[in-house]
């Protein structure tokens, strides 16, 4: 019987062309390009299957593509995808046999094999896969390095351990730019070692920005070279628990690897008491009945010392950390001290302030925006920054976290002209169910009342793990697969991916996917996986 079936993501369904025989048959158990997580924009498949032999499979370069062999991102890709595609190899060789050669043909567009990925690289890619061979097109290797994730996706064992992959053509693209997921390294210290393996399911997931909230209030594990005290006196331990230039780098270039900016975010005025620890003066005294009560508030934001220290702190940051972002919070800022302090009384009556405490932080944060645009950097910020801001002149990204009406929120900042990165409906730390991964899925970044020009201002979205209850025992399994839920909603179509009954089956197949690959992700219902986590 000769038979070819079509399935089509724009249709929803599956469209069968016979010859000879009128017949459709739905195999659900079939493995095709809906096994892909996040779904791609479109893709047609085939039931026409090819096998593939670790022996006789290859990557390689096109004869036009601009990158071509040394090029250390896309190198490195095809040595860490041809172990995740041939994982579990039990199928043994024939020796008798003659292996049919595969090859997995590349044709990128720009050589940026050397450089980091930016806040607008293209990520689209385009996959046919045929007799004998695929065939990779992409405007950049990061878009390259999407595509080859998914071709390890699309990759599958029969029951005797022998791998295929099906006739497929997929055009792919992702509908946010900026996908991102926040770790905490201040409350609980996280090793290097866990957030490189964050970085590896953040890959396999497509996100494309790891937002590293490195210091707060209770620690500064960050080793300035600058300011050493900083670590020295304010981490939970000076040695064992800090992160050192060398450690900071080799984030930067694992993450550089699978095509991950890293955002660093150097929270202040609030969330500093840990930097007042080794940088003395640089927080505000507070005030109990007119004296001092010992303890201290936010940064002083009425001393110029407090700015020249800034100043050479985000230079420094600048230096370490090459993405153009920088994030520099700006939330949750207790007015308390600031209104029990005489000297920051005096200074906002000098300033005409009044009694606009608010004022006071803007006057503060327009000085740390300046300061790091100066250093061609593009300030990130959280919401209350422009809540507080009448004028709104700031060209900073804003990034929307509060619960309510966030979308009124969005619609607020891109009505005022500037970026939006949307975190609210992704903290994966609030209370509730830690397996009701559909409130993350059924989330829709643009559904509100605004202009074509006021959406495109919405970059994409964030998620938020917050270190109160995490260090590296639980981080895995809070995250995974609840995180992969917001990487569809950022990366796919939504009109294709609003069914959480839809979605469920696939979501249960990439966990066992992140099983396979070593991430602890936690189960998302009663169940089993053919390859269980091995690493207990």
């Amino acid at each position: 019987m000769n038979m070819f079936i079509m399935c089509s993501v724009k249709l929803g369904l599956c469209t069968c062309i016979l010859n000879n025989l009128l017949l459709c048959i739905i195999l659900q158990s079939s493995h095709t390009s809906e096994g892909v997580w996040p779904l791609p924009q479109t893709f047609s498949t085939s039931m026409v299957r090819y096998e593939l032999k670790p022996q006789s499979f290859h990557f390689g370069y096109r004869g036009q593509s601009a990158a071509q062999r040394d090029c250390s991102v896309l190198d490195a890709a095809f040595e860490r995808y041809f172990a995740l595609i041939f994982s579990n190899n039990t199928a043994g060789n024939d020796k008798f046999s003659v292996d049919e050669p595969f090859t997995l043909e590349i044709n990128v567009d720009h050589h940026d094999c050397e450089s980091y990925p930016k806040e607008d690289s293209s990520e689209r890619y385009n996959l046919s896969v045929s007799t004998g061979r695929a065939f990779l097109n992409a405007e950049t290797v990061w878009g390259a390095l999407r595509g080859l994730e998914t071709f390890s996706q699309l990759v599958y064992q029969d029951n005797v351990g022998s791998y295929f992959v099906n006739k497929t053509d997929i055009e792919d693209f992702p509908q946010f730019r900026h996908r991102g997921i926040l770790l905490d390294t201040s409350r609980h210290y996280l090793p290097v070692q866990a957030i490189l393996k964050t970085l590896d399911a953040m890959a396999y997931s497509k996100f494309n920005v790891f937002h590293w909230h490195i210091v707060d209030d209770p620690s500064f594990p960050y080793q300035s070279q600058t300011f050493p005290d900083l670590s020295g006196k304010g981490a939970f331990h000076p040695v064992t628990h800090i992160y050192r230039q060398s450690d900071v780098r080799r984030v930067i270039s694992y993450a550089r690897m699978r095509g991950v900016r890293v955002l660093p975010e150097f929270d202040s005025p609030g969330h500093t008491q840990s930097w007042g620890k080794g940088q003395p003066g640089l927080l505000t005294p507070c005030y109990r009945r007119g004296v001092p009560s010992g303890t201290f508030g936010p940064v002083n934001p009425a001393l110029p010392s407090t700015y020249q220290f800034m100043a050479s702190l985000f230079k420094e940051v600048a230096s370490v950390f090459p993405d153009s972002y920088v994030h520099l919070g700006g939330d949750e800022v207790d007015l308390s001290c600031w209104k029990s302090n005489p000297s920051i009384l005096t200074f906002m009556k000098k300033m005409g302030f009044g009694v606009d405490f608010p004022k006071l932080e803007t006057f503060y944060m327009e000085k740390i925006v300046n300061i790091t645009s100066a250093l061609n950097k593009t300030s990130v910020v959280w919401q209350e920054v422009f809540d507080n801001n009448e004028r709104h002149t700031s060209q900073s990204v804003v990034e929307v976290w509060k619960q309510g009406c966030y979308l009124c929120e969005v619609r607020r900042v891109t009505k005022a002209g500037l970026r939006v990165i949307l975190a609210s409906p992704w903290y994966l730390d609030l209370p509730g169910p830690t397996h009701n991964w559909a409130r993350y899925y059924t989330v829709w970044p643009l559904a509100f009342k605004g202009t074509e020009e006021q959406k495109k201002l919405v970059i994409g979205g964030e998620v938020c793990l917050w270190g109160e209850f995490v260090d590296a025992t639980n981080l895995a399994p809070r995250l995974w697969p609840r995180a992969s839920a917001a990487a569809e909603r950022l990366w796919s179509d939504e009109k294709q991916t609003s069914s959480v009954k839809q979605a469920f089956p696939r979501l249960q197949d990439f966990r066992c996917r992140l099983l396979r690959r070593g991430i602890q992700a936690e189960p998302l219902d009663v169940g089993h996986c053919r390859h269980e986590y091995q690493g207990v």
